[in-house]
C-alpha cells in the first residue's frame, strides 16, 4: 500500500461542511479552559486550497499552525485535566476517612513539588459576556473589552466569550459600550455565573495555563506539552544529534493543598533536515522507487520546525507542490511558500524544487467536524527521535542515557534551579503575583519501607542477598514445580549446528540443580530462509511434542511471526525462539541458559518460585489493553489471572476487539472463563479478587469506573447464584511525575526498594499511593502509581499495599522485583505478542501456561 493510500485509509479524507479561521490573540489573553493554551497562535495568514491535492481540499496552511480550518480529533490535553471531578473514594467506607498506613520503617523524602501559597479566601470569579451586535472576530471582541478603563489594571483572562478576574466586579450584571474602527457602536454585557474556589476543577486548570505563560518568560518553549530550553543544548554532532533539556509541568490539588509539579525532561533532536534524509535516499537507494521508499521511511515520522519550535507528524508527501507555488493569504493576496517564509520568519529556501510534507494537526476543543492540515517544508523540518543506526550504537546510547537518566543530586540540583529562576525572575514572580500566588519551597514528606520478602522453592526458602534481583541463587534451589521435558524439537540452520549443541549442553547442566530434566531433543538443520523453517516445524511437530525451539539466524521478524503463528493457531504447542547472535557470547552462555531453562520450565506449564501469600482463596487478575498492528482501530485485550491459592500458575486469554480506544468490552467473558479454571482446578470459586487494570490512558478513568467495573461485576454475579465474592480493581500507571528521593549525607538518593507514599502527595478524591518495586542503577527511579476505584475486599491500606508489592516479586521472567506486579506484566506481554505478531486470538489449548514469555 503506497502512502497516499495509507492516508486515505487513516480516513484523513472526509468532506467539510464550512470553514471557521482561528484567530490570533492579542496578548495577555487566555482560552477557555476546555482548550488548551497552546491553541492561542499568532500567524496572520490563511493560505489557499486551490493547489492541494484532492484528497486533502479542506484547507492547509504554511507550517505554523494557524488560520486554518479545522477537524474534530479528539485533542489531548494534561490527565490532571481531564481526571478532575472524579470521586472514588468517598464511595469505599473504610477508607473515606483515613487511607495512610503504618507499617514499615518511617523514610524522609523530598519530592519535586513545590508549595504554591494562596490568599486564604481567594476565589476566581468567571463571567459570561456577551456583545450586541454579535461580533464574529474574536479578536475584536478582546480588544473592545480590553480598552475600557475598568479592566487596565486588573489580572484578567478573556477568551471572547468567557471572562476570568481575580477582583469582584461591583455588580453581578455589568453593562459597557464601545466602537469598533467602522463606527459601530456596540453594547458589551458582562453576567457573573460563577465564584469558584482554588480546588475547583476549572481553578487548577487556569492555574497551569498562568504557569505555563511564566515558563514563557523564561525563555523555555512550549513542544507538545512539556518546556524546553533550546539554548543549553547537549550536542552529539558525530551523530547529529542535540539533546534539549526541559520540564513537564503539573498544578494540582494533593491532600491539603495547591502545589506545582516539575519533572525533569529531554527532547532529543537529530540535527538532520527531512530534505537533507531525501537527498541521502535518493543517492544510495534505486531512484525507480525512490517515491516510495521516501514515504515509507517519513510517514508517521514526528517533526520539528525550528521556526516556531512546535512538533508536527508526516502524514502523506504532496509531490506536485513546490516552494514556488502560491497560496492565498487571509486578506485576499497571493503568495509562494518561498515568500511567506522570507517575509514571516526571515529564511531563505534553497532547493526550489523540493515536495512539500503534509500534516493533519489536532483540533483541541474544536466541534465543528472541519479539516485543518499544514504544509511543511522540508528543507525547514529536523527529525525527532533515534533512528535504527543510532539506536544499534551502543556507546552512542550509554552517552545520551547518561544525559536523560539524571541521578538524584543532578535531577535535584536542576529542580532547585528551576525554584530560583522563577524566584529571581521579574516578569516570571510578576505573573504569578499579579493573581496573589506565591511559589514557595519543595515538599518534604514521610514516607515507609515495607519488609523484604523471602521467595519459597521447592524444599527451601531463599533470602537473596538482594532484594531486587535473585538470579544469582537460582542455579542453588530446586524450582517449586517443573515438568520434566522428554519429546521436543531444536530447529536451527546449518551453519548454527555447533551454537544448538553447546545451548544445550548448556541447559543439561543448569537445569539439573533446579530439578529441571531435559532430554536430549530432535535437532533438524534447514536453510536460513523463513519458508524453510515453518515448513520444517509443520513437518516434524505431532501430537506428543511438548516444546519447539528455534535458533533464529536473524532478528527478521516475519520468521519470527511466522513461527508463533504456527505454533499458537494452527498447532498449539509452547515455543522458543533465540538468536543465534545472542547465543556466540561464550562468556554469557550459563547465565542465558539459566534464563531460558526458566521460560522453558513457565510454558511447559511449571511453576518457578512464590512468595508468601496471608489471604487465602485469593485470586489476582491483570489486564492490559494495547494497539494491534493487524488493523487501524483494532486492539488487543490481555487477560491473566492466578489459578491457584499460591497464586504461582496462570490462566491466559487474549481477546481482539475493534474498538478505536483502549477501553476493554470482552471483561465479562474473560472473568467467567478464569473463574471456571479455578473451579477446576480448586474445586471452589475464590472468595477474594483483586484486579489490576494497566494501560489506562489520560481521561479514560471515569470509563474505567462506569464501563470497564460493570463488566466484571456483573461476571461475578451470572457465575452461581449463591457466589458473591469480594472485589478491588486498581488503576495501576508505570509513568507519573512524581519522584521522590532520601537526603543522606547532604546529599540525595533513590529511595530504597519497597518505599511507599500515600500522604501529602496523593490526592484527596482518591484512594491511591505511590509504590517504589524496582531499583534502578543509572538515574532516578520512578514510582509506580496505584490507585483503588473500587474496593468492598475492605484490607486495610497497609495490606493493599504490601500485597502489591509482594505480586511484584511473581514475573517468572525476571528472578528479582519489577516495576509492576506480576499479572500486570503478563498481560502485557500477552497483548504485545497478539497484537505485533500473531493477530489473532491464541488457542485456548495454551492459557494454562505462559506461552507468550
Amino acid at each position: 500500500m503506497t502512502g497516499r493510500a495509507r492516508v486515505r485509509a487513516r480516513g484523513l479524507c472526509r468532506s467539510v461542511e464550512s470553514r471557521q479561521l482561528v484567530e490570533p490573540q492579542p496578548s495577555g489573553s487566555w482560552n477557555h479552559p476546555t482548550v488548551s493554551d497552546s491553541e492561542a497562535s499568532t500567524s496572520t495568514d490563511l493560505p489557499g486550497t486551490e493547489r492541494i491535492p484532492q484528497r486533502f481540499k479542506e484547507g492547509a496552511s504554511a507550517g505554523d499552525g494557524a488560520g486554518c480550518t479545522l477537524v474534530r480529533r479528539g485533542g489531548k490535553t494534561f490527565n490532571s485535566f481531564l481526571e478532575l471531578g472524579i470521586y472514588t473514594r468517598e464511595k469505599l467506607a473504610h477508607v473515606k476517612d483515613c487511607k495512610t498506613g503504618s507499617s514499615g520503617a518511617p523514610v524522609k523524602l523530598v519530592t519535586n513539588l513545590f508549595n504554591i501559597g494562596l490568599p486564604r479566601e481567594w476565589h476566581l470569579f468567571q463571567y459570561h459576556v456577551t456583545f450586541s451586535p454579535d461580533l464574529a472576530s474574536k479578536r475584536l471582541r478582546i480588544a473592545l473589552l480590553y480598552s475600557h478603563s475598568k479592566f487596565l489594571k486588573k489580572a484578567k483572562v478573556f477568551d471572547g466569550s468567557m471572562l476570568f478576574l481575580s477582583e469582584q466586579l461591583e455588580e453581578k450584571v455589568t453593562k459597557l459600550s464601545g466602537e469598533t474602527q467602522k463606527g459601530i457602536y456596540v453594547t458589551i454585557t458582562i453576567t457573573l455565573i460563577n465564584e469558584l474556589p482554588s480546588s475547583s476543577p476549572t481553578c487548577i486548570q487556569f492555574f497551569n495555563v498562568i504557569f505555563k505563560k511564566v515558563f514563557r518568560k523564561l525563555s523555555m518553549y512550549q513542544i507538545g506539552r512539556n518546556f524546553y530550553s533550546p539554548s543549553d543544548p547537549v550536542e552529539i554532532p558525530q551523530h547529529k544529534l542535540s539533546l534539549w533539556p526541559g520540564f513537564a509541568i503539573s498544578v494540582s490539588q494533593f491532600e491539603n493543598k495547591l502545589m506545582f509539579t516539575a519533572n525533569v525532561t529531554h527532547k532529543v533532536l537529530r540535527n538532520e533536515t527531512v530534505l537533507e534524509l531525501m537527498t541521502d535516499l535518493y543517492n544510495r537507494k534505486e531512484k525507480l522507487y525512490f517515491i516510495e521508499i521516501c514515504e515509507k521511511e517519513l510517514l508517521g515520522c514526528i517533526v520539528l520546525t525550528r521556526y516556531n519550535n512546535k512538533t508536527y507528524r508526516i502524514d502523506d508527501i504532496d509531490w506536485s507542490v513546490k516552494p514556488t507555488d502560491t497560496f492565498q493569504k487571509r486578506d485576499g493576496t497571493k503568495v509562494t511558500y518561498f515568500d511567506y517564509y522570507k517575509q514571516q520568519y526571515d529564511i531563505h529556501l534553497s532547493d526550489l524544487s523540493q515536495p512539500m510534507l503534509i500534516s493533519q494537526l489536532k483540533s483541541k476543543g474544536n466541534d465543528s467536524g472541519e479539516v485543518r492540515i499544514a504544509h511543511l517544508v522540508p528543507e525547514l523540518c529536523f527529525l525527532t527521535g533515534l533512528s535504527k543506526k543510532v539506536t544499534s550504537d551502543f556507546r552512542l546510547m550509554k552517552d545520551l542515557t547518561s544525559e536523560t537518566r539524571l541521578t538524584p543530586i543532578r535531577r535535584q540540583q536542576r529542580l532547585s534551579r528551576l525554584a530560583d529562576n522563577i524566584q529571581r525572575n521579574p516578569e516570571a514572580r510578576f505573573e504569578l503575583e499579579t493573581w496573589g500566588l506565591q511559589f514557595g519551597c519543595q515538599v518534604s514528606l514521610t514516607g515507609r519501607v515495607v519488609p523484604s520478602e523471602k521467595i519459597l522453592m521447592q524444599d527451601s526458602i531463599c533470602q537473596p542477598m538482594s532484594a531486587a534481583d535473585w538470579s544469582r541463587d537460582m542455579r542453588n534451589f530446586k524450582l517449586l514445580g517443573v515438568q520434566p521435558l522428554n519429546n521436543w524439537l531444536i530447529v536451527c540452520s546449518h551453519r548454527n549446528e555447533d551454537v544448538a549443541e553447546s545451548l544445550l549442553n548448556c541447559l543439561r547442566r543448569v537445569g539439573g540443580p533446579m530439578g529441571f530434566h531435559i532430554e536430549k531433543p530432535k535437532i533438524i538443520k534447514v536453510q536460513e530462509n523463513t519458508a524453510a523453517f515453518v515448513r520444517t516445524i509443520q513437518q516434524h511437530v505431532h501430537p506428543e511434542t511438548q516444546l519447539v525451539m528455534s535458533i533464529l539466524p536473524s532478528d527478521q521478524k516475519d520468521c519470527y511471526d511466522s513461527i508463533k503463528r504456527f505454533l499458537i493457531l494452527d498447532h498449539p504447542v509452547p515455543s522458543q525462539c533465540v538468536l543465534a547472535r545472542t547465543l556466540s557470547r561464550q562468556g554469557m552462555m550459563m547465565n542465558l541458559a539459566t534464563k531460558i531453562a526458566m521460560q522453558m520450565v513457565c510454558k511447559l506449564g511449571g511453576e518457578l518460585w512464590a512468595v508468601e501469600i496471608p489471604l487465602k482463596s485469593l485470586m489476582v487478575v491483570g489486564i492490559d489493553v494495547g494497539k494491534a498492528t493487524c488493523g487501524r482501530g483494532y486492539s488487543a485485550v490481555g487477560f491473566v489471572a492466578s489459578s491457584n491459592f499460591r497464586i504461582t500458575r496462570w490462566f491466559s486469554r487474549c481477546i481482539l476487539q475493534n474498538t478505536k480506544n483502549d477501553i476493554a468490552d470482552c471483561l465479562k467473558v474473560c472473568m467467567k472463563g478464569a473463574l471456571n479454571k479455578w473451579y477446576r482446578i480448586n474445586h471452589c470459586f475464590p472468595s477474594r479478587i483483586i484486579v489490576y487494570r494497566d494501560g489506562v490512558g489520560d481521561g479514560q478513568l471515569q470509563t474505567i469506573v462506569d464501563y470497564e467495573v460493570p463488566q466484571l461485576l456483573s461476571s461475578l454475579r451470572d457465575s452461581s447464584s449463591s457466589y458473591s465474592p469480594k472485589m478491588s480493581v486498581i488503576v495501576v500507571r508505570k509513568s507519573c511525575m512524581s519522584r521522590f528521593f532520601t537526603e543522606m549525607n547532604s546529599t540525595v538518593e533513590n529511595p530504597p526498594l519497597g518505599t511507599v507514599v500515600d500522604s501529602e502527595a496523593t490526592r484527596p478524591e482518591w484512594y491511591d499511593f505511590y509504590l517504589i518495586s524496582q531499583a534502578t542503577y543509572q538515574g532516578t527511579v520512578t514510582p509506580t502509581y496505584y490507585n483503588v476505584i473500587y474496593d468492598d475486599n475492605g484490607l486495610k491500606p497497609d495490606h493493599m499495599q504490601r500485597l502489591t508489592y509482594k505480586l511484584c516479586h511473581l514475573y517468572y521472567n525476571w528472578p528479582g522485583l519489577i516495576k509492576i506486579p506480576a499479572p500486570c506484566q503478563y498481560a502485557h506481554k500477552l497483548t504485545s505478542l497478539v497484537g505485533q505478531s500473531i493477530h489473532r486470538e491464541p488457542s485456548m489449548e495454551l492459557a494454562d501456561c505462559l506461552f507468550y514469555l
